[in-house]
């Protein structure tokens, strides 16, 4: 038996070969997003940005059609860059030399504080990941996406701590049994990188409430004490106003404690505000109409969102 010496050529043009062939399928995955945050601010601590998720039931999906006959990665719509720097990311650094179309669709609107672009981002890697048949634990996933823009924690089934500007997790806190969330906009757009960039006027004082706050949350969680929960969610908003400030915050305040909600959540980096209301409360049906009806009456626009469980 003869055994011929495979040249150079020979055996990158084979390599590329296997990565075409393995790359030849298609891959389809979805990332929810969240109602804003359930707490956000600064921590007295080195790396000390956080928030903590409050996920709902909105999502996008992302798949991914390889194309071993090209070499160009596309995206629609046009306009998701991030994704298709992150499509591209990945496919190189797996060592695969192919093409293919990137395809989006979202129930989450932008700019608004609901995670849509990190949505976006977890449910690419996913599929591109599915495609490539290439294992993509969340780890992974933060270490792509901390080179790319600060990045909500919707990588985990669960409501999480979140240190969101270096892409890493703190802690999984569990879940909260359903609600729901009576929201409006105040309209415009929030760019994530941009609102990142603006110093935190938060003091020592604030950091140490913010660490006492996460302590709470944290507790409520495990005890499922919505209530409480409403009330680091109100706090959390309150506080945000140096930094973000919010012109309905205090008329939406005044809303939920009209018609009985547990408090009031917001999109920190966002335009968005919400009253949580329990949907297990056997009023909560009334409550509902009741924060709808005057959230038109204040905003000119409501929309309804529920929230996550996870088992």
């Amino acid at each position: 038996m003869t055994v011929l010496d495979e040249t150079p050529e020979a055996a990158g043009a084979a390599a590329l070969a296997t990565g075409r062939a393995r790359a030849a399928g298609t891959g389809v995955s979805t990332a929810f997003g969240t109602f804003g945050e359930l707490l956000q601010g600064v921590l007295p601590e080195d790396d000390g940005d956080f928030l903590v998720t409050l996920p709902v039931a909105r999502w996008t999906m992302a798949s991914f059609q390889a194309d071993p006959g090209s070499d160009e990665v596309r995206v629609w719509p046009p306009h998701k860059k991030k994704a298709l720097r992150l499509t591209s990311m990945i496919l190189e650094d797996c060592g695969i030399s192919v093409g293919g179309l990137l395809s989006l669709e979202s129930t989450l609107p932008e700019g608004k504080g609901l995670a849509s672009s990190s949505a976006d981002l977890v449910a690419t890697a996913r599929a591109v990941a599915n495609a490539l048949d290439e294992p993509m634990p969340p780890r992974r996933i933060e270490s792509y996406l901390a080179r790319i823009e600060p990045t909500d924690g919707v990588l985990y089934s669960s409501i999480v701590a979140f240190h969101h500007r270096s892409v890493r997790l703190r802690a999984l806190l569990g879940s909260l049994p359903p609600m729901a969330v009576v929201s409006i906009d105040e309209g415009g757009a929030v760019d994530t990188v941009d609102f990142n960039r603006i110093p935190k006027p938060f003091t020592d004082s604030d950091k140490r409430e913010y660490a006492r706050l996460l302590d709470r949350v944290t507790r409520a969680i495990a005890d499922r004490d919505l209530p409480e929960v409403g009330r680091v969610a109100t706090r959390s908003a309150r506080m945000n106003q140096v930094l973000r400030h919010k012109r309905q915050l205090d008329p939406m305040i005044s809303i939920c404690e009209d018609v009985g909600g547990l408090g009031v959540v917001v999109g920190h980096s966002g335009t968005t505000l919400g009253i949580l209301l329990d949907t297990a409360d056997p009023s909560f049906v009334s409550k509902l109409a009741s924060s709808a009806q005057a959230c038109e009456r204040l905003a000119g626009n409501v929309t309804v969102y529920r929230t996550l469980s996870f088992h």
